[in-house]
């Protein structure tokens, strides 16, 4: 069994054949879903699944990349949300320097206001980064995020940074790029990091796992992810699927 721990079937692309992806995904033993809600939309749609399906549960959070349009009155409706049984996480949120639709002192300001308000609600906290390492791990230290801990999203940075998200509490989340060829960076997390620490991911329908590279991405290819990290660790596929099914079971309490 899997558990796509960072799924957006709430995502246009799944407008026409969502019902078909999610029984393409059960068919390949992936048993769990977490659909990531980052705005307005998303959020709401993520719910909606969330409440229809037994299997599917929901974050919901503010994506750095549209910091600029996230409001109070976002971040309250997303703490009244917070209390639904099915929401499992505060996210994704962190920060983003790639794009420039908002500025990075916004970005870190609506950051720092989703942990302070996982930590009231008392749930783990979803992260994004994109070339931004060194501010979002200085910012979960001074804004103490250990308290919830929370995910490493589609990790790609090095092991060092890997072990220090880890002593802050925060669990190593590995998507499709782990497959990649050149991925040097996600390889060495596979080989180094411990499975205790480990999760898996699909962030459908970006970031498709070879050999489906540059296409639609869809939770039935998390097996993939699992298989490659069960060949960097010379280890068996059951081992990783046990180990962060285990794992994500644990942290986002799915019982």
């Amino acid at each position: 069994m899997f558990i796509d721990t960072h799924v957006h079937l709430n995502a246009d692309q799944y407008d026409e054949d969502l019902t078909e992806v999610i029984e393409r995904a059960i068919e390949n033993k992936v048993t769990k879903m977490v659909v990531i809600g980052f705005d307005r939309k998303t959020i709401q749609r993520a719910m909606a699944l969330a409440e229809k399906y037994e299997f599917i549960y929901a974050v919901v959070g503010w994506h750095p990349v549209d910091a600029i349009d996230c409001t109070d009155e976002d971040l309250r409706w997303i703490e009244e949300l917070s209390a639904h049984p099915k929401v499992v996480g505060i996210g994704e949120t962190g920060l983003d320097y790639y794009w420039d639709k908002s500025p990075k002192e916004v970005q870190q300001e609506v950051f720092r206001k989703q942990i302070r308000l996982a930590k009231r609600v008392n749930l783990p906290i979803i992260i994004h980064n994109r070339d931004a390492t060194e501010d979002v791990l200085r910012i979960l230290k001074e804004e103490d995020a250990r308290t919830t801990g929370g995910v490493m999203h589609c990790f790609g940075g090095s092991v060092e940074t890997a072990h220090e998200s880890i002593k802050m509490n925060f669990m190593i989340s590995l998507g499709g790029p782990v497959t990649f060829k050149n991925a040097k960076q996600p390889k060495k997390v596979a080989e180094m990091i411990s499975l205790d620490h480990l999760m898996i991911e699909t962030d459908a329908p970006y970031l498709a796992p070879h050999p489906y590279r540059g296409k639609r991405n869809e939770p039935s290819y998390v097996p993939l992810v699992a298989e490659e990290i069960a060949r960097l660790k010379g280890i068996s596929v059951e081992e990783v699927a046990e180990a962060t099914t285990r794992n994500a079971e644990k942290f986002f309490k799915l019982f």
